[in-house]
């Protein structure tokens, strides 16, 4: 060899292997200007007001016996960068919520900043597909723990969405899945974005065909839920679980049936 010749040394990546654990409801907040809305298959211009208080929303769900929370910061994924962090700084501090915080975050101040405030995971999207090596190292640096993948799609296309489901990306969304599978990734949520905030069924078929593709992914639906029997069906799948909001704040799932769904997960787990 040459004194001047490099030397590439290819790091391995330890897949996860998945292990039995209990199957998580997790209730969305999403946040614009401090408040709690919602809005319909990510377009800003349904927005709807919920809540003044998203303090308020999350202790409901704390209540209920759930133990995480996926908040959603809309300023955040809109400029592509967090926003809101005033939000998770006082859910995190005034429940016992573990916290996954999402919207925007594109560098390694914004996550050493939303951990800063709390969080206790951090899922990212439109980072993973722009600048797929700076994702990779975050889940060396951080740990697969601590950061989540966010991969949502059109089926029409299957297309990743990103910057908060405005812009789509030329990429495939099972081979955009297999790039981070393959580097170590655990916990993917995934939404077929023709379905959020209109309860009309989580796409099981979609979901179903990720799990036999990554059978060792923590796998996250979101998007459709109408009912607890979706979240019955979704477990039977095995799904790590589910992400809902319309469905409880719409009152086609109340917080008893909470309670007794999330009381039968942990008697099974």
């Amino acid at each position: 060899m040459s004194d001047g010749a490099a030397i590439h040394t290819k790091i391995f990546y330890p897949k996860y292997q998945k292990e039995r654990s209990m199957f998580e409801i997790i209730p969305s907040i999403w946040v614009i200007n401090g408040k709690c809305v919602r809005v319909r298959q990510g377009d800003f211009a349904t927005e709807e007001l919920i809540s003044d208080n998203p303090l308020g929303v999350a202790q409901e769900f704390e209540d209920c016996g759930i133990e995480r929370l996926h908040l959603v910061d809309l300023d955040g994924a809109r400029r592509g960068s967090p926003k809101n962090y005033h939000v998770l700084h006082t859910i995190a501090a005034y429940t016992s919520l573990k916290v996954d915080f999402t919207g925007g975050v594109a560098t390694d101040g914004d996550v050493i900043k939303v951990f800063e405030h709390g969080a206790h995971t951090l899922t990212a999207s439109t980072i993973a597909v722009r600048s797929p090596e700076k994702f990779a190292q975050w889940l060396i640096s951080y740990g697969r723990e601590k950061i989540n993948m966010a991969a949502d799609t059109d089926p029409a296309d299957n297309l990743v969405k990103i910057r908060g489901w405005q812009k789509e990306a030329d990429v495939d969304l099972f081979e955009h899945i297999e790039h981070f599978y393959e580097r170590g990734l655990r916990y993917l949520k995934c939404s077929d974005t023709t379905r959020e905030g209109v309860m009309e069924g989580p796409n099981f078929k979609l979901y179903k065909e990720i799990i036999e593709r990554f059978p060792n992914l923590s796998l996250v639906a979101s998007g459709g839920v109408r009912d607890i029997d979706d979240f019955r069906k979704l477990r039977d799948l095995g799904l790590f679980g589910v992400v809902f909001g319309k469905a409880f704040y719409d009152g086609r799932i109340n917080a008893e049936e909470i309670k007794d769904f999330v009381a039968s997960c942990k008697s099974m787990s």
